[in-house]
């Protein structure tokens, strides 16, 4: 976990020298480190939490601590709105009118606006790293698989975990595509008409409904099975989108913005399903399940792509397919071995 955090603090540093050169390709390494360490930090982190307590409350456990990832993506997208979109972007059509002079000027002062709030990050994520190294935290010995033996199984032979792999990837794919063009879907006229800065604001209410989602889903994961619990949030979810879909104005806006909710408790329940009767091999099958997370990369791509042929209001039929899969896993896929192959 330190590591990851150290990782971490190395990509937001290294936005002030991509920030000062004005480079398009060092931006994109600062990111690259960023995302590593948070990988590496996901990674470790999650199945340590879902090791620390009994299996039947791990879903909750996950879900409490996502929670306050969520509080982050909530007030982040605030202050950089207010931060980085302080001064609104010129249109495609001024760049054109500017000098070369001119519009290096412009580039650079955009630029720099990044670098405080990653300074910021930075220093926040050394002293966390500092925190943790210093605690006391449990220490969780190598488990055992279910028939008390060591290196005795495979990842491979337990379909829950490659099925949630593949349900991980739809999750966050869904979700990153659907965050990542709101401040374009609500910029339509046809849904809100929004300047950047104003959409931006906007945002939060997506990323605060799935950390209000999760402190409630920590409870209601006690009370309700999680499989149960993960289809009906997928169902909705799914059902929200193809609203927003086939509606326009402020049943559009608000219905895409009400995902955030039910996309609350999918992450960590996935994560705890797919780590289920895992025993020693919970770290190989949190790594497996936090390399899914590359769906955040490339659905957004291909919905882009289904955008520019069929216009940015309907491009959301792409987590709409997203969550229908993941309505599979809860009620099929994330069966651990123990019911899947148990004799009758």
């Amino acid at each position: 976990m330190v590591a990851g955090l150290l990782t971490m603090a190395l990509g937001a540093f290294l936005f002030v020298p991509a920030a000062a050169a004005v480079s398009y390709p060092l931006f994109l390494t600062a990111f690259l480190v960023l995302a590593a360490g948070i990988t590496g930090l996901q990674v470790s982190a999650n199945p340590y939490v879902d090791l620390l307590g009994k299996p039947e409350t791990a879903s909750s456990r996950l879900d409490l601590t996502q929670a306050f990832n969520s509080l982050g993506t909530t007030i982040a997208p605030k202050i950089g709105g207010l931060l980085i979109l302080s001064a609104a972007p010129l249109a495609i059509e001024q760049l054109r009118r500017l000098t070369p002079q001119a519009l290096h000027a412009y580039r650079v002062q955009q630029a720099a606006s990044v670098k405080l709030p990653y300074v910021v990050i930075g220093v926040a994520l050394l002293l966390l790293a500092m925190l943790i190294g210093v605690s006391r935290l449990p220490r969780i010995e190598n488990a055992t698989n279910r028939s008390g033996e060591r290196g005795q199984d495979s990842i491979w032979k337990h379909p829950n975990l490659l099925f949630g792999a593949i349900a991980i990837f739809a999750y966050v794919g869904a979700e990153v595509s659907i965050g990542s063009f709101l401040v374009n879907y609500f910029g339509l006229p046809e849904i809100a008409g929004f300047s950047a800065k104003t959409a931006a604001g906007f945002v939060s209410f997506f990323w605060g409904g799935s950390m209000l989602g999760r402190f409630l889903g920590a409870g209601l994961l006690q009370r309700f099975r999680p499989r149960s619990l993960l289809a009906l949030c997928a169902i909705v979810a799914g059902a929200l989108v193809t609203t927003s879909m086939l509606w326009s104005g402020h049943l559009a806006m608000w219905s895409i913005l009400a995902v955030g909710i039910f996309n609350s408790i999918m992450f960590p329940t996935i994560f705890s399903l797919g780590e289920a009767e895992l025993g020693s091999l919970s770290g190989s099958g949190s790594g497996i399940l936090n390399m899914a997370i590359v769906g955040g990369a490339i659905l957004p791509v291909i919905q882009g792509v289904v955008a520019d042929h069929v216009g940015l209001h309907h491009a959301f039929v792409l987590p709409v397919i997203c969550y229908l899969y993941i309505v599979y896993y809860a009620l099929s896929g994330s069966k651990p071995n123990s019911q899947r192959y148990a004799k009758s």
